[in-house]
């Protein structure tokens, strides 16, 4: 009777067990168990990376696809997996694109180390390491009797490579604008250029840009007649690929623009064109290089209506151009980004004047030093001070003098 009863108990999990992994490639004899740090793969690619995670060990654990999120992020579609069923065990599947490798929250760290050169010599290189985890959500209450489940993962490039001027991204974004002649698209692109001259685009050195270091960006459109204008509504960076990253710094938005940020030209042509000085973002204090994405809200608009669409700081009111434009024609918002821009942020830069001052190396003091100078610089002020009030004294009280008349006896006063 007990060995029929503990047949039954094992058929009974036995076909749990099945039901549980029922439509997915999984083998209840090897993936009837928690999920171990073996079930994740990492495949560090040209462009992009790839995660797989064996999916049977999840289901075990009680979890579905969608509780598995890039950092955390669990609300973002756009950092959750997708299963691939074709394979066995069936898996969950993560692409993160290079060009885009901190939009779910993944971390950029870059480090130096000895290895070879182009040249095959031994020297500093720069490497980036990309990092991050995929977990599963906490649960709303106090406890829980389900697992939490963490993965691990990491890719190291060449920082020349990341920072190459053939991977610096520049998304376009298509536009679709209706008028009386009936409806065209656009495509939107934004470039960054050395120099005001707009001819070189811009090269990131290896170590990457130095703070305040001036770059210059272009918004363009393509398939254009005469009639339509460029407008940038705004524009403003992230640490990441992400638009809608929650920490963003504003170059320019309506009436406000950053002091370093100086707008060319925005409604008057078919280019919209404007440079800032680059900068760090605090986050990355503990990182030798900062990324900064570009991003612009672009619009196409008439020619006439262009000038009438730009920001009102004056005195007229918005509503009554908002009333004046109700029936003129203008295309929706499109975000375009570029990016990353890698920027150096353990040199202090150092101008000419400064390089002239200093002929040779200060050397730090130490405390005890520090104390003697002190007080020698103290008891220099004491004596400074007592000599002053020494003189005033001998001042007031001067000594009588004879006169040649008549001569002093000590002895009267």
């Amino acid at each position: 009777m007990e060995r029929l009863c503990l047949i039954l108990l094992l058929m009974s999990r036995t076909t749990s067990v099945l039901a549980q992994f029922n439509g997915y490639n999984c083998d209840a004899t090897y993936h009837s168990r928690f999920p171990a740090e073996r079930d994740i793969s990492v495949y560090c690619g040209v462009q992009t990376m790839t995660l797989k995670i064996n999916f049977c060990p999840v289901l075990f654990s009680g979890y579905t696809v969608a509780d598995l999120a890039l950092n955390g992020r669990h609300g973002d579609t756009h950092c959750r997996g997708f299963i691939n069923n074709n394979t066995f065990p069936t898996v969950v599947l993560f692409s993160i694109s290079l060009s885009t490798l901190e939009a779910c929250g993944n971390s950029l760290v870059v480090t130096t180390a000895y290895g070879a050169n182009v040249y095959r010599n031994m020297s500093l290189v720069q490497i980036g390491n990309i990092s991050g985890y995929i977990d599963t959500p906490d649960p709303p209450s106090i406890i829980s009797y389900l697992p939490g489940l963490l993965y691990k993962f990491s890719c190291s490039y060449p920082l020349e490579y990341l920072v190459n001027n053939s991977q610096l991204a520049s998304s376009s974004a298509a536009i679709s604008v209706k008028d009386s002649n009936g409806t065209f698209v656009s495509t939107l692109s934004m470039i960054l250029y050395n120099d005001s001259t707009y001819n070189q685009q811009l090269s990131i050195p290896m170590a990457g840009l130095a703070l305040k270091t001036r770059v210059f960006a272009a918004v363009k459109a393509t398939n254009l007649d005469k009639r339509w204008n460029i407008l940038m509504d705004y524009c403003y960076t992230t640490p990441s690929g992400n638009p809608n990253d929650e920490l963003r710094y504003d170059l320019f938005f309506g009436c406000y623009k950053d002091p370093q940020t100086t707008v060319f030209e925005n409604g008057k042509s078919q280019m919209g064109r404007f440079a800032f000085e680059v900068f760090r973002f605090v986050k990355h204090r503990h990182q030798k290089m900062s990324t900064v994405f570009l991003h612009c809200v672009t619009k196409l608009c008439r020619v006439d209506d262009c000038v009438l669409l730009m920001p009102i700081c004056g005195r007229r009111r918005r509503r009554d151009i908002e009333e004046s434009l109700e029936t003129r024609p203008s295309s929706g918002d499109a975000i375009i980004t570029a990016g990353p821009i890698i920027t150096r942020i353990d040199e202090t830069p150092t101008n000419n004047s400064q390089l002239a001052s200093s002929s040779g190396p200060s050397l730090p003091l130490n405390p005890v030093t520090s104390a003697l100078l002190s007080g020698v610089v103290i008891l220099g002020v004491f004596s400074l001070g007592f000599f002053l009030l020494s003189l005033r004294l001998l001042r007031r009280s001067p000594l009588p003098t004879a006169t040649p008349s008549e001569a002093w006896n000590p002895g009267f006063k």
